[in-house]
């Protein structure tokens, strides 16, 4: 991830998701400063396509977690890596980075 041959995106969906938990009093994130904090490390949005709630609709319901299956979603239709430590993730045709299995 540290090589600068490699964009870094971050989906649309981070915010909402992070927004949500705020909302319900399980994280504390300055939401205020997202936008600013991901030109500040070099990072690009990833916008939410209408193929990728197509994408998402049709995955196997492996995760239920619908955020997660954005970014599930978006990775397939952009044949993109995800980072993420969750295993639930191996269960679908995706590279993980943070995963033993891919």
């Amino acid at each position: 991830m540290e090589s600068p041959d490699h964009e870094i995106l971050v989906s649309a969906v981070t915010p909402w998701e992070i927004s949500v938990k705020q909302a319900l009093g399980h994280i504390d994130f300055p939401l205020d400063r997202f936008d600013e904090m991901i030109l500040e490390m070099g990072f690009e949005v990833l916008p939410i396509q209408c193929a990728h709630g197509i994408a998402a609709g049709r995955l196997p319901k492996h995760h239920r977690d619908p955020f997660d299956r954005m970014l599930i979603a978006q990775a397939m239709t952009g044949d993109l890596t995800l980072v993420s430590a969750d295993r639930t993730f191996d269960r679908y045709d995706v590279p993980v980075l943070g995963n033993a299995s891919h």
